[in-house]
């Protein structure tokens, strides 16, 4: 009995030490990963949100009405669904897309009835007139963003506060990975 345990090791100190340290690089490269892809994403709904506001802006120079509530979009856009009223509120959410896809602004082809358009985060996103944190006005809407994206949306493009500034959000940015329901850019 004694002679096998003398044959017996295990491992020392600096050998859990050199695992342990592995192991958290191994970690710490799988988070940073995480970050690098997370900050892609935001870049990417930043990147949608100016492209939407520009052809927004597009369509109205182009045609002095907003998508959506253009009340002559069938005329301006052949192949739209429906005309807008005309009030220069965009709550013809559906319509939006349509109009500035047919109208050469976006890319895509939307139905101007059921489909919407989609962020990097996989949420809805509308061109709407919505009030959103307190502010209300036609913006752009980007639902079911995680808290943090959202805060970094609103820090890159306005003051980084959830209820004030052109970016709001319909809760508190708390960093828990929350999902906030709206967060709207407001042009």
């Amino acid at each position: 009995m004694q002679a096998f345990s003398k044959h017996q090791r295990g491992f020392t100190l600096v050998e859990i030490a050199i695992v342990l340290v592995i192991i958290g690089l191994l970690l710490g490269g799988v988070l940073k990963g995480q970050a690098l892809i997370d900050s892609a994403k935001v870049k990417n709904i930043i990147q949608q949100s100016s492209s939407l506001s520009a052809a927004v802006n597009g369509y109205q120079d182009k045609f002095r009405a907003l998508p959506g509530d253009d009340v002559m979009a069938t005329t301006h856009v052949p192949g739209a669904l429906n005309n807008g009223n005309g009030d220069g509120q965009i709550t013809e959410y559906l319509g939006a897309p349509q109009h500035l896809a047919l109208g050469g602004f976006i890319t895509g082809t939307y139905n101007g009835s059921t489909d919407f358009m989609t962020s990097a985060q996989g949420g809805a996103v509308y061109i709407y007139n919505d009030t959103v944190g307190g502010r209300g006005g036609n913006g752009i809407r980007f639902d079911n963003l995680p808290d943090t994206f959202a805060q970094q949306l609103d820090s890159k493009l306005d003051d980084g506060v959830a209820t004030t500034g052109t970016v709001r959000a319909t809760a508190p940015y708390t960093n828990a990975g929350n999902v906030i329901t709206r967060t709207a850019v407001f042009f």
